[in-house]
């Protein structure tokens, strides 16, 4: 296992995250101690879940896991997340004080810690504005309840005014993005991937398998049946088996990534997951895995180094399609300078 430090702090996280997504839905309980158990004894020391995960399940799931073993709380970094509704009450969702005081509570209880590592935005609020939410941070800090803020799924010009906000109010930063990234899904790369850079956010990829698509498992022109996430829910959520099966870009990514693995003697996730932990500012990779044996699998990266050729073939297939301007060749000229 490796280790990098937490963006811009002096805390330091494994390489491979823990997500707990799957815990008290596709994993059962005991399912979901096993992953535990293994990620730890591979090295893991960071874990990551959200109060809206099987409303609250998961988090209960890794609190009697933590009261179960002594001591290894202290040897984990735990993060959690709060922002979609847990209740009916209008005032259960958002990043509003008031939702996110009692969000930040229940957490605490699920989890029976007393202090949460690093407590997350799940999403932007457009109702709530950004500097309620970052005093609540602040607050939640020097009161011992929180470690570290960070924030999921925001916009390039949302994030910089969050970091910009902290540093003139002298507040707590913002010390991580958690977007979605992987070799499929490649966007915040136009400006995110910046704003983390020259803001020492460190970034915490979810769906780096791109929902089992890089997986390999998938097949061009037939629809996925079975016990898989696309063969029990086609047509689920960002990764619907119809808009990227006809898109052949996804087809170009999956042959190189087979191809590196075939060369490599590892499995195509290995070889996505060691792409994606290797790219700008990314400090952990987030795993969701729903079996003891894809844990495992997953947890074989970590030793997994790719070569500069390897890596090159990987980003050239890869490449988002986009217009010239801005995110394209001629804007990207446009904004470029160098020596004469």
């Amino acid at each position: 296992m490796r280790y990098r430090t937490l963006g811009g702090t002096g805390t330091v996280v494994s390489t491979l995250c823990l997500g707990t997504m799957t815990f008290g839905k596709e994993s059962s309980e005991e399912v979901s101690h096993a992953q535990l158990d293994r990620f730890v004894e591979a090295g893991g020391n960071f874990v990551d879940t959200a109060n809206v995960y099987s409303r609250g399940v998961s988090e209960e799931a890794i609190g009697r896991w933590l009261a179960a073993r002594s001591g290894v709380r202290d040897r984990l970094v735990i993060a959690t997340k709060g922002r979609f509704p847990m209740a009916d009450d209008p005032n259960s969702a958002g990043l509003s004080r008031v939702n996110l005081t009692r969000a930040l509570d229940a957490s605490l209880r699920r989890l029976g810690v007393e202090t949460i590592d690093l407590y997350q935005a799940h999403a932007w609020d457009p109702l709530t504005p950004i500097e309620e939410t970052l005093a609540f941070f602040d607050d939640a800090v020097h009161a011992g309840k929180i470690r570290y803020a960070g924030v999921s799924n925001f916009l390039g010009w949302q994030l910089q005014k969050a970091a910009l906000i902290t540093q003139f109010r002298g507040l707590a930063p913002i010390v991580t993005l958690q977007p979605q990234y992987n070799l499929l899904v490649r966007e915040i790369e136009f400006e995110l991937v910046d704003v983390c850079r020259n803001e020492n956010i460190g970034i915490l990829p979810w769906s780096p398998l791109g929902g089992g698509w890089l997986t390999g498992k998938y097949t061009r022109d037939h629809e996925p049946t079975g016990a898989t996430r696309l063969g029990e829910d086609p047509a689920r959520g960002m990764e619907a088996y119809g808009p990227r099966n006809s898109d052949s870009r996804t087809w170009r990514v999956l042959d190189a990534v087979r191809r590196v693995a075939d060369e490599s003697g590892v499995s195509m996730s290995q070889v996505s997951l060691a792409w994606l932990a290797d790219r700008p500012a990314v400090t952990s990779v987030i795993l969701g895995a729903r079996t003891l044996e894809q844990l495992d699998d997953n947890l074989g990266v970590a030793d997994l180094q790719l070569s500069e050729k390897q890596t090159e073939l990987l980003t050239e297939a890869s490449t988002p399609a986009v217009g010239e301007y801005p995110y394209g060749p001629q804007g990207i000229a446009q904004r470029d300078r160098r020596y004469a």
